[in-house]
């Protein structure tokens, strides 16, 4: 059984491309917060239903947690630093 392995979900493609596409042209208006993002995707695209912002919004936020958990890994030093001998 996959139990405890990490699968991710599955989204329908107009979902990430919209998302990304929102993310490439306004990367400064969102956040990690979903609310923020769920006000920023309505007021940025007029059409989409309520389910269909929700989506946007919900991968929105989980592009921007995983870009903010890879800068904090690249800034952390990976090396520690040499240890020195009391001799």
């Amino acid at each position: 059984m996959l139990r405890g392995v990490g699968l991710g979900k599955v989204r329908i493609d107009v979902v990430k491309k919209t998302a990304r596409k929102l993310m490439e042209s306004y990367p400064d208006k969102f956040t990690t917060d979903f609310e923020e993002n769920k006000q920023m995707v309505t007021q940025l695209l007029d059409s989409s239903t309520k389910w269909m912002r929700n989506r946007i919004s919900g991968y929105v936020t989980t592009l921007k947690k995983t870009e903010e958990k890879r800068k904090a890994a690249t800034t952390t030093p990976t090396e520690e630093a040499p240890v020195e001998s009391e001799t």
